[in-house]
């Protein structure tokens, strides 16, 4: 996730890390010790080395000419067998002699692990590598947007400009092997829902529009820094208009035409994913690598069900507090047309994030005792994305500060957005959200790269969710159109977990989804529909976000109620954020332990 701040949200805070992690990690005898932290770090140089753009979003520029190889076989066996050498490395360190710290990173990494090796199954490597791209991840629209000059790739160097060009040859060859794949799951029924496959189509069109000049993968070109000699801007200028205009343009054509022509016709009608060979599998994979745990997809369902009727019972209250006559539907149909609640323009939607930015930064400090040293930055989605991306998303810094953190927010289809979640939205990209979370993990040295760099989905969503409950105590929502925002934020995650396991284990049509979202919500029908074709592309991601929200709440419930008046939350949110992203059953296990020593 990505954002940015056209008018910052200047907070550059200091504040030293937690120094009783160092302190710990010296602990250990060591030789186990010293095994351990070898062990991570050459896995983490191995695995940069088979992603360079994992390297280029940390600000690690060693590998910086490379794009890495997205989808051959070789590229597959290469990171299986890397699993199955760490594995083994581990096992071989007896984690009893190592410090409390250091048991927590053995835990962590043992998971990711073994879990990534699971996913090796022959049935699962099928049903995945045969489907490439989609409109929400796929390297078609990932690379254009790091190739504009606006995001990791930095543009400040001739040498940056040359890496930049390198990576698009890399991009046109990659594009093709994606058709390759493509072609590969065709032949084992293994193809996308046809609104998937469109909507990438889409997205190609959009990016092929006026040809080579008006290529995003132009813009570098466009602001050749001041100290560039004028043989090196006509150098480098015509080099991006070859490689962009006979290299990449074409391979996009490609993609696109083959989409159009071979591939839409057997795309499929069923948007679930249990619908494709292998999917039902794939999906328990999937529910178990992003939540976590070991919840089934109807256990979810079920809970997913609990939570809209507890949230509907909130919003009602706000309804009768607005004095709103009706049904809760009524009450959303007000939310949705009432001018009153609609952006004026993309300009006072910006302004408004940068107000709600300026009154968190006055309270944050009472909630948290180490700040991020990032700066954060809030940036409009960049127009050849934003038809398919979500209303907010977040994109890390370096850890050194060179490059901001971004909130990105969604302007398109404006008249049909609300600013009722304002307030919400911040708090959970932004600050105390993802912006918090990721910048603090990155910016702790004491911890190995892959706790700083790396983390899941059930933390990293879990804890920007619960960063919303934090509201009230930041002195937000005291306007009840902003508490409806929450409730209706809250309402969004608690439907993601009956509207994915709906799409993908229980049959259920995109038709009948949007329904249900806008049924339970405020939502307008263009955000309604972004979300579930969302949930369609990504089967099983959106339900981590209150499976990890849940068991923080819970644990903070815990701590509070044994701790009683000794209860610090400024320490509570220390011991979750400080080792980075943690699997919730080693979040639980490291929470009860801290509990116990304070007692």
């Amino acid at each position: 996730m990505r954002s940015v701040f056209l008018a910052a949200v200047g907070f550059c805070l200091m504040v030293p890390l937690a120094a009783p992690v160092r302190a710990q990690a010296a602990e250990a005898p060591a030789d186990e010790a010293s095994r351990l932290r070898k062990l991570f770090a050459d896995s983490d140089e191995a695995a940069l080395k088979r992603s360079p753009l994992s390297a280029l979003f940390r600000g690690d520029q060693r590998y910086a000419d490379q794009l890495g190889d997205f989808f051959s076989d070789a590229a597959l066996d290469a990171q299986k067998a890397a699993a199955e050498a760490d594995l083994a490395a581990l096992n071989a360190i007896d984690r009893d002699k190592l410090s409390a710290q250091d048991r927590v990173s053995y835990d962590v990494f043992r998971w990711q692990t073994e879990t990534n090796l699971k996913g090796f199954a022959p049935e699962l490597v099928a049903a995945t590598q045969g489907r490439p791209i989609d409109h929400m991840r796929g390297i078609h629209t990932f690379i254009p947007d790091i190739s504009t000059g606006e995001s990791a790739a930095p543009y400040k160097t001739v040498k940056n400009y040359e890496d930049g060009l390198k990576r698009l040859t890399s991009f046109a060859f990659q594009l093709d092997m994606a058709t390759a794949r493509f072609r590969q799951g065709m032949a084992a029924g293994v193809v996308q829902p046809k609104l998937v496959t469109t909507n990438v189509i889409g997205q190609l069109d959009t990016l092929l529009v006026g040809g080579t000049a008006a290529s995003v993968m132009m813009k570098p070109v466009g602001k050749f820094p001041d100290s560039f000699s004028a043989a090196d801007k006509a150098r480098l200028s015509a080099d991006y208009a070859r490689v962009v205009g006979s290299e990449v343009n074409p391979a996009l054509a490609r993609l696109r035409d083959f989409l159009k022509a071979e591939y839409l016709p057997v795309a499929r009608d069923s948007v679930g994913l249990s619908a494709m060979p292998g999917g039902a599998a794939l999906y328990e994979y999937l529910i178990q690598t992003n939540t976590t745990t070991d919840l089934t997809a109807s256990e979810i369902h079920d809970l997913g069900l609990k939570e809209v009727a507890r949230i509907r019972q909130g919003m009602g209250a706000v309804q009768k507090r607005m004095g709103v006559k009706g049904e809760l539907s009524d009450f959303f149909t007000f939310i949705r047309t009432d001018p009153r609640f609609k952006p004026k323009s993309k300009d006072d939607l910006r302004l408004r994030y940068e107000a709600v930015g300026k009154r968190v930064n006055t309270t944050v400090g009472s909630l948290f005792s180490t700040l991020p040293k990032a700066p954060l930055e809030i940036r409009p989605v960049p127009e050849f994305r934003e038809k398919n991306d979500a209303a907010g998303s977040y994109q890390s810094g370096t850890p050194d500060g060179s490059r901001p953190g971004i909130f990105y927010y969604n302007t398109y289809d404006l008249p049909s957005r609300t600013t009722q979640g304002i307030e919400t939205l911040y708090l959970h990209e932004a600050v105390p959200g993802h912006h918090f979370q990721i910048s603090l993990a990155q910016e702790n040295e004491a911890l190995p790269a892959f706790q700083r760099f790396g983390g899941n989905t059930a933390f990293v969503e879990g804890w920007a969710l619960y960063a919303e409950s934090l509201g009230p105590e930041l002195g937000m929502f005291k306007d009840p159109m902003q508490l409806q925002g929450r409730y209706d934020d809250e309402m969004l995650r608690a439907m993601r977990l009956v509207v994915d396991t709906g799409l993908h284990a229980k049959n259920w049509g995109r038709d009948q989804a949007i329904e249900y979202m806008m049924a339970n919500s405020a939502m307008g029908r263009t955000d309604a529909t972004i979300e579930v074709e969302r949930y369609i592309a990504m089967p099983g991601q959106a339900l981590a976000y209150k499976i990890g929200q849940l068991t923080i709440s819970r644990l903070r419930a815990d701590a509070q109620a044994k701790l009683g008046r000794t209860f610090d939350i400024r320490a509570f949110h220390e011991q979750v954020l400080m080792t980075g992203a943690l699997p919730m059953a080693v979040l639980e296990k490291k929470m009860a332990d801290w509990v116990a020593g304070q007692r």
